[in-house]
This record gives structure tokens, sequence and C-alpha cells, in this order.
């Protein structure tokens, strides 16, 4: 890790800067509410760099607290604990709906956390792609994370032969322009309008997992609708980067993941949101449960669906208490911090290590994430050269977590609630030094 002393004029200049932004910063103690890695493969280390809160985010101390309470309980009461825990199991996904509702700028109904990120993913799709002989296209961007393309395609496949379409022509994605690398809003708009009396679902990832691309949900909502078709976000890149406003900005659905940015554990809960106009729709076809069934009849045993109001409806099995738990820890960070501080700082974040990078001279990269604050969040994504996989390994022996993406982009992503300014310009300061080498 390279020393202050070691580092060119430029660098020194920005630690400085660094260290006085990190010095009144007002989020700054919420770093000592995580626990940081030492490291890096097999090897200690005594500082480690973090930058990959987009793949998995750091474990808040509170974590094992929210465990250990629900296993007390259910050490102490057995199946009792459905009624009697101190957060009575039989209501658990209630724990977390209203930190969920603000988080997603959602009304409470509107949301549930269930199951995993794809398992929604494919319920949604049950619900709100309904294709027909001439509409039954599924818009996707370019390089969409590699889920949103499997659950479209086999969608498609399952439908195709009953409502006689060719699922080869089924899934189109929105093209990227020669020598361009996220899109131009203009162009996800005109995609729309393209395929507008064939489209049966819109189907964005909110912030495209490669580049880091943040999309104007609402203006894709409003487009998709206008020609007829239903609107969804996979959101396992957004939630908990970018402001997000779900109710107003009206997509059908949306599902995400909570083990990036909401720092809820490995393979942790997954969260959906329906939009409060489908509350009510018993008679929209989707795969059920007994969890999603009303809770006051619940327990009757007896046939027939009818299920919950809103995203709660759409629940198949218990509520997963040892994940909701630490969810719920995780999730009351953000409610202390407050989004708009957290989104000010990572904003801040990311400009500054965007600043380091591009003052490195003959880097032989392409920063490839959007510029504009509005389309962007903590993630930043570099465009290496044939030396990519070298140097993402030599930044790993340096102590550097970042993430490495086939076939030849680094991404990095400052957390707010963790991450510190000095962090990004160290980081710089260690890229600079390998790109000598």
């Amino acid at each position: 890790m390279a020393e202050p002393a070691a580092l060119p004029a430029f660098m020194a200049q920005a630690l400085e800067r660094a260290r006085a932004g990190d010095a009144a910063d007002p989020l700054a103690h919420f770093r000592d509410r995580f626990h940081h890695p030492n490291m890096v493969g097999d090897t200690r280390h005594d500082e480690v760099i973090y930058l990959c809160g987009n793949s998995l985010g750091l474990q808040p101390k509170a974590a094992r607290e929210a465990l250990e309470t629900e296993l007390e309980d259910w050490a102490r009461y057995g199946v009792e604990g459905h009624l009697h825990a101190r957060h009575p199991w039989f209501y658990y996904h209630h724990e977390v709906e209203g930190l969920l509702a603000e988080l997603v700028g959602a009304r409470t109904e509107e949301v549930v956390a269930m199951n995993a990120l794809t398992v929604n993913l494919n319920l949604m799709l049950v619900s709100f792609y309904r294709p027909t002989a001439k509409r039954y296209k599924i818009l996707l961007e370019a390089k969409a994370f590699p889920s949103d393309q499997y659950t479209a395609e086999m969608q498609a496949r399952f439908h195709a032969k009953a409502q006689g379409f060719d699922p080869e022509k089924a899934v189109v994605e929105i093209p990227l322009r020669d020598g361009e690398h996220h899109h131009r809003p203009e162009d996800v708009l005109a995609a729309i309008a393209e395929h507008g009396e064939e489209l049966a679902l819109v189907m964005i990832g909110g912030v495209n997992y490669y580049s880091g691309q943040f999309f104007d949900l609402k203006a894709i909502t409003e487009a998709g609708h206008a020609v007829g078709a239903q609107v969804g976000f996979d959101l396992a890149h957004a939630v908990g980067n970018v402001p997000l406003e779900l109710h107003d900005q009206g997509p059908d659905f949306a599902v995400w993941c909570s083990y990036k940015y909401l720092n809820s554990g490995p393979g942790g809960v997954s969260g959906a949101f329906v939009h409060e106009r489908h509350a009510n729709s018993p008679e929209l076809p989707r795969f059920a449960g007994w969890w999603g069934n009303a809770e006051k009849t619940r327990f009757q045993m007896q046939p027939g669906f009818h299920p919950q109001s809103g995203a709660a409806g759409w629940q198949m099995s218990n509520a997963p208490v040892l994940n909701i738990a630490v969810h719920r820890a995780a999730l009351e960070l953000f409610r202390e911090a407050g989004f708009a501080r957290l989104r000010e700082k990572s904003l801040a974040l990311s400009g500054l290590l965007r600043e380091c990078l591009e003052a490195i001279p003959n880097g032989g990269f392409e920063l490839i994430t959007p510029r504009e604050d509005a389309q962007r969040g903590c993630q930043l994504s570099i465009l290496t050269d044939h030396r990519g996989k070298a140097v993402f390994e030599a930044l790993t022996a340096e102590g550097i977590i970042a993430d490495w993406r086939e076939p030849n982009v680094i991404r990095l992503a400052p957390v707010p609630l963790y991450n510190r300014y000095e962090d990004v310009v160290r980081f710089a300061a260690v890229m600079a030094q390998v790109l000598s080498r």
C-alpha cells in the first residue's frame, strides 16, 4: 500500500483533500458499525481496501445480535416462537416492510421481503408477462445481468407454443452504439417505441451491473405503458445505491437482492415491489403458496387461495426468519443515516475516484460508467486493455478487493456507509503504481 511520501504530486494533494473530507464527514462513524476484512485469499493484510459492495456488502456488527435474538427465541419457545418470540415469526415479513418502503419510495403494502432474487423475478413474470401471438416481446438492455437474460428466455419458451410465437424472436436487446458502452437515454425510449405493438414486457436492470449506468425509471415506465407493455425492473444493483421512488415512478413490479448494497449477508433474502394498482387483483395469474394467503384464514387449511392484499400476496412460503433478522439490522442503518446524505457522499466518493483515475498518465483504460450524476451510483467500471486481468491480480495482491467481470472490466464501488475518501485515493495510487510497472 503506497505511503504518502511515495505518491505523485497530484495524488498527494488528493490524499490531503480526502483526509479533510473524512474528518468532516457526518457519516464517518458508520464505518465502525461494520466488520472490515483483513484477508485477501490466504494472505493477511494490515489494511484491506474494500471496493466490492456492489457484489457483497460488508457485515454490519448488529447482524450477530439480530441473529442471536432469533436463535435464543427458537431455543426458548420452539414452535411457540411464531406468536411469542420478541419478533413473532407469524408476522415476520412485516418487520422490514416499513424500512423497505422508505428505501425504495413505495407504500408499505407494495413491498415484501421473500425468497431469492431470480425466484422473485420468475414469480413476477408469471403475473406480468402474459404474451399473445402478436404481443410477445421482452425488451432488455444490452449486457443485462445473466439471470435477467435466462429468465426472459425461458419464460418466452414456456409460453411460445401455446401462444404461437417464435421464442427465438421474443427477447430483444436495446443496442449499444458503436464504440459506446452505455445507453443513451433517447435510444432506450426509441427501442420501446420501435417494438411497441409487439412489446409485452419492458424489463430493465435499474442500474446495469456491467457499466454501472442508472436508467431513468420513470421515463422508461411511461414509455412502456404508452405502447401497452408491462414494465418491471431488476434493482439488484440499484437498491441502497441510487434514489428510488417506485410508487411515483409507477412500474408494475420490481425485484432486488439484499446482499449487495443492503449488506444483509450472502444469499440474503430478496425483495419485491408490486404497484398498488395490482394490490387487490386476485384474478391476476400467479404461483400461490400458503404464506401468501390472507393471514386471518391461513391456518384454516381450506382449499381456495385468497391472496393477501399487496405484494405480500405473492409470498409462497414462510418468511426466512434468520435471513430477515440480519436484513432488518442492516436496513435500520439506512434509516439512521438517511438516504439523502448517503447519496450525496456516494456521488462525492465516486467523483473523487474518477478524478484520481483520470489523472493517471498513460493508464491504458477507459471509464465506461456515465459521468452524469443522474446516470450513476457508487460503481465505476474500468474497461481495461490486454493487461486487465494481470492488473486486477496485482491490485488483489496489494490488499484491494474489487471485482473482475469478463472479458475485461474491473468494477469498483466505494460505498458511503463504510468507505472513506482516503480509500479511493489510496486505491488510485496503487493503480498508478501497478500500471507503471
